[in-house]
């Protein structure tokens, strides 16, 4: 929003004041983030800056970490691994959970309260307990150590995901829309996949790729429920932090922190369509 030209000295001093502010927070919470990606570059197995980086000397900065992380089996198996869990979950967690807002966003549905309180519980119970109570679970029925066990794990946490921002974009959903499309002659099916399936849309793909991000970061669970065969990216490098300090994570962590913005970025541009075809102006 642009300063009107109106503005007294204050309200001027306030505008700046208030920018700058928001610039300094901002900093302040994404500087750790990027501050790796640099460090990936390093040429030496350090996690600080070296002199020759420091000076911007060609000789500092190399491509060392990123051929090893291509180049090692183990890490390129693990990073399967967590494509494998995380796609398999969020086709899961984005099909239930979208059912899921549709019948909670119905007027006359019984319980809808309690019903949606129990499906985002798993984003407000300690996630120390969630992994504990799945572990006792799948342990007992000889599931544990399995994709199945973890596949289903990460669904319970990305289907809250899923349903919350679903029910958002059916908040501002005209209903007659539905009337009037029944009124027209066409069947439930039809008004589900021409009427509601195409304004609901940006929202299933913005709760999908929450749950995707929500299954790709996650540690905690995995580390109760995977074995050998199933260890992902995140186990992986929480385990090499601890055991061996090697650059190859910031290697990771710098791809990861692109690929974040990516997935960011097309969010927000399925939001701003999301708004366009309800007639929302900003």
């Amino acid at each position: 929003m642009a300063l009107p030209t109106y503005a007294g000295p204050l309200e001027r001093a306030w505008y700046y004041t208030y920018r700058v502010i928001c610039a300094l927070i901002f900093l302040f919470l994404i500087f750790p983030i990027l501050v790796i990606v640099p460090l990936s570059f390093n040429a030496e197995p350090y996690f600080t800056f070296t002199k020759e980086m420091l000076s911007f000397d060609p000789a500092g900065y190399s491509l060392r970490w990123y051929h090893a992380l291509l180049g090692s089996q183990e890490w390129l198996f693990s990073i399967r691994n967590s494509f494998i869990i995380s796609i398999s979950s969020t086709i899961i967690s984005t099909t239930l959970g979208t059912l899921a807002a549709l019948g909670l966003s119905r007027r006359h549905m019984p319980y809808r309260a309690p019903i949606t309180a129990l499906l985002i519980s798993p984003m407000i119970v300690p996630l120390i307990i969630t992994a504990a109570a799945l572990f006792s679970f799948y342990a007992r029925i000889n599931l544990a150590n399995t994709f199945f066990s973890i596949i289903m794990a990460h669904v319970v946490l990305g289907t809250p995901f899923v349903v919350i921002t679903v029910t958002a974009a059916m908040s501002s959903f005209d209903e007659q829309l539905i009337r009037a499309s029944q009124g027209l002659g066409a069947n439930q099916v039809t008004t589900f996949f021409k009427i509601i399936m195409p304004l609901l849309l940006p929202g299933v793909i913005a709760g999908a790729l929450f749950a995707f991000i929500t299954s790709l970061d996650e540690v905690v669970v995995v580390i109760f429920l995977a074995g050998p065969e199933q260890t992902p990216m995140t186990v992986r490098m929480f385990s090499g932090l601890r055991e061996e300090i090697s650059p190859t994570i910031l290697a990771l962590a710098s791809i990861l922190v692109a690929f974040s913005i990516v997935l960011l970025t097309a969010m927000e541009l399925l939001r701003r369509r999301g708004e366009k075809l309800r007639g929302i102006k900003e």
